[in-house]
């Protein structure tokens, strides 16, 4: 069925721009609301959304659902990339206690039903991980991994409610590595360094996903085309972190994971490093999604392969004169 009174945490951040403008832009009328943390200025503001400043930690969602009568919650509220000073705290209380809020306001004004932005990070980065990962493998987020471990927790507490509240639908999208004309990530920062850096041994291999492909998606599940469930979402095929180096026309400076861990050892104890040893291992044991799910049952065939999604990516920065 299709989604006609619609609201959208995390509304103004990367995805959530996306997603606005093609609500926005539609002809078939729509009620959207659009709650973010941050106040969005008037000149960012679209014709027909209605914006409201509200954060997932606090209460009184259930109250805004109720006064717009809202069917569909698209959940993509969550911190991916922590600013300066952020806790583990912090980010749990965002990640996984505002997605509760999130779950109870849903389940308490009878939304129809909740779609949600999890991440392919939610299966974890495991020397053990298959070659390629189906929905049928567990989530084994990395507890090291803030963001890896929350997307698990969150995860494991819908697939409760499913069981619990199956008048709830819920789709639930693993997305991968996101790229697009203007993103710039925790991987997008790899790939600015004259040498990408690669760990002997290991092919660290990528699955990208256009971001035009994430809110592509997300419209499809707003309009009722496909069923509920989880599915990854990213482009076919995947490219080692070599074959990303060719493509960006650099040589990637390969290290010994020995070394690289000692090396994030000594720069966390001495407070100059960001990352820690463990992120040895989300360089090394990327999840590979397969989308095969997403295709022939969710019924949306991503436009840009992963290839074809890097590719875009550099045209991009080249075009825009950014250094890659």
């Amino acid at each position: 069925m299709r989604a006609e009174r619609i609201l959208v945490t995390g509304a103004d951040g990367f995805l959530g721009r996306g997603l606005l403008h093609a609500l926005a832009t539609r002809p078939e009328p729509t009620t959207v609301v659009a709650a973010d943390v941050r106040e969005v200025p008037a000149t960012r503001r679209l014709l027909g959304i209605a914006y409201l400043r509200w954060d997932v930690r606090d209460e009184g969602l259930a109250q805004v659902l109720a006064r717009h009568g809202i069917d569909t919650v698209v959940h993509l509220a969550s911190i991916v990339t922590p600013p300066k000073g952020s806790t583990r705290a912090l980010e749990h209380a965002v990640d996984v206690g505002g997605t509760r809020k999130v779950l109870d306001a849903c389940l308490a004004q009878g939304v129809r039903h909740l779609l949600v932005s999890s991440s392919g990070a939610a299966y974890g980065y495991h020397a053990d991980n298959p070659a390629w990962l189906t929905e049928a493998h567990p989530l084994r987020g990395n507890e090291s991994f803030a963001y890896a471990h929350h997307k698990r927790l969150v995860e494991e507490m819908l697939a409760e409610a499913r069981v619990r509240h199956p008048q709830l639908a819920q789709t639930v999208l693993r997305i991968g590595t996101i790229l697009g004309e203007r993103v710039d990530n925790q991987i997008t920062a790899l790939f600015e360094k004259t040498r990408p850096l690669a760990i002997a041994g290991s092919d660290s291999p990528f699955v990208f996903v256009w971001d035009e492909d994430v809110c592509g998606a997300l419209l499809h599940a707003l309009d009722g085309k496909g069923p509920p469930g989880c599915y990854n979402l990213a482009g076919d095929g995947a490219l080692t972190i070599h074959a990303i180096a060719e493509r960006l026309g650099k040589r990637p400076l390969v290290l010994p994971a020995g070394l690289l861990r000692s090396a994030l050892r000594l720069g966390r104890s001495l407070g100059i490093g960001r990352y820690g040893p463990e992120q040895l291992d989300f360089l090394r044991y990327r999840p590979v999604l397969d989308n095969s799910a997403l295709k022939q049952r969710f019924g949306y065939v991503p436009h840009k392969t992963s290839a074809q999604a890097l590719e875009a990516f550099i045209a991009a920065r080249k075009a825009q004169g950014r250094p890659l």
